[in-house]
């Protein structure tokens, strides 16, 4: 029902009072607004939503910046005998709900602004899971593609001795992200149960989640984001008319979310049809087996000679007709030009804040829904939260246990989604906003702010 939906309210929609409340906002903060900014643009996001849940003010300024952010700069030996410096970042978001928790990105995009806004959304994340943890997000200037593996592993030890002092496993928690990985973990962890801090070594290795079963990780960890996503879909898309068990996708993004989530859809029935990745496109309306394109990327680095499908431009993957597009490689990657032509009768995003306003805008006007990357790759971090209580209390999980567990957890966010839709009347992206502002408005109400 297009046209219904195109009268909802959502956090693109720019109101007199919402323009005024965000103007107001980012004069106290002193921000001269760039709405190509990627934090600004999260943050306008955050303070629409804040404005549909009423909530106060003052808690409005806490939330739109960082409760500390540090800058690290580090020397790393290189293969050839030379020091490199590197630069780096922690940004932690806010703790009202408890210990930070966000992922560590290795990437030449990495910057402030970038792990501001994925730190705020972070903090989204966790309250609308209901886990108990805030929002956080860092990473290292760099391209892990360029790094021999020697290297990798002097650039996160550097790394993580250097922001040491600024994490804990009570504290802050970081998780893989792109361009890191369960053996980038291993190593984080490694290094900071060796600095000294006031845990034990066992215990020190909680200040990591993502970690290889080997050491300290949890069974079902590498495929969360994937059966989030299921569980997800399966709640979700029969109101948009869509059958979640017979569904065509599509993904752009086939690192180790993409793969992950093809994987996840395939083995519960779903047909995937098409992938994009920075070496170009491949179609197969029939669908394709996503373990033949991961067995060929593994030896040729390039969907170029895959036999399973039909090399196509971009313009023809975003255009190919499907039930659900899965965005799931970096920020922004849904331009507004892309939204204009995407053939998809509903777009799940499990890359962080892969679809720009303007595009949101025209997906709503389209009658397209979105579904938001708070929600949809949610499952990652709820499995790291199940990881880090497996470490702290000494007893591991099973993979049944992590499976319903997760199941649950992403069945009631979705549902808390649902309802905030209902409430408010809005699209699905400012429905999940607004129900984990709920969540942390009820915190700041009962536990005041002192002194």
């Amino acid at each position: 029902m297009p046209e219904k939906r195109n009268q909802k309210r959502r956090a693109t929609d720019r109101t007199p009072a919402t323009v005024q409340n965000q103007r107001v906002v980012f004069e106290d903060l002193g921000i001269d607004r760039d709405p190509s900014n990627i934090f600004h643009q999260t943050l306008e996001h955050l303070l629409s939503a804040a404005e549909i849940v009423g909530l106060k003010h003052h808690h409005q300024l806490i939330l739109s910046q960082p409760r500390s952010e540090v800058q690290v700069n580090f020397p790393v030996l290189m293969d050839d005998g030379q020091h490199r410096l590197f630069r780096g970042w922690r940004v932690q978001h806010n703790s009202a709900l408890g210990p930070f928790k966000g992922g560590l990105r290795f990437h030449p995009g990495v910057d402030a602004d970038s792990m501001r806004a994925l730190a705020i959304l972070m903090t989204l994340k966790c309250s609308l899971l209901r886990l108990p943890f805030g929002g956080a997000y860092g990473g290292v200037e760099c391209s892990n593609r360029e790094l021999t593996r020697d290297e990798l592993e002097r650039v996160t030890r550097r790394f993580a001795w250097a922001i040491s002092e600024q994490i804990g496993p009570d504290h802050d928690v970081v998780g893989p992200g792109v361009g890191t990985d369960p053996q980038v973990m291993a190593w984080f962890a490694d290094t900071y149960a060796q600095t000294g801090a006031t845990h034990s070594r066992a215990d020190a290795h909680r200040v990591a989640t993502g970690k290889p079963v080997e050491a300290g990780g949890i069974i079902g960890r590498a495929s969360a984001g994937g059966l989030g996503l299921v569980e997800v879909l399966r709640e979700m898309l029969p109101d948009m008319g869509i059958d979640p068990s017979s569904l065509s996708f599509t993904i752009a993004g086939f690192g180790n979310v993409g793969r992950s989530t093809a994987l996840a859809l395939c083995r519960s029935g779903a047909r995937l049809v098409g992938v994009l990745d920075r070496s170009g496109a491949v179609v197969n309306l029939r669908g394709f087996d996503p373990d033949d394109l991961i067995d060929h990327l593994d030896v040729h680095d390039s969907l170029d000679g895959f036999h399973g499908g039909e090399c196509v431009s971009a313009a023809d993957f975003w255009k190919l007709p499907c039930d659900v597009l899965v965005p799931a490689a970096l920020e922004q990657m849904v331009t507004s030009e892309v939204a204009e032509i995407v053939g998809a009768r509903a777009v799940a995003e499990m890359g962080s804040a892969p679809v720009t306003p303007d595009a949101d805008s025209i997906f709503l006007q389209r009658g397209i829904e979105v579904l938001p990357g708070i929600l949809c790759n949610g499952g990652g971090v709820a499995v790291s939260y199940f990881e880090w209580l497996q470490n702290r209390s000494a007893i591991s999980w099973t993979a049944t246990q992590v499976r319903e567990t997760l199941a649950e957890t992403m069945i009631a966010a979705s549902r808390r989604v649902k309802l905030a839709r209902h409430r408010y009347e809005c699209d699905l992206r400012t429905a999940a906003s607004c129900a984990a502002l709920e969540q942390i408005a009820r915190v700041y109400d009962l536990r005041g702010i002192w002194p």
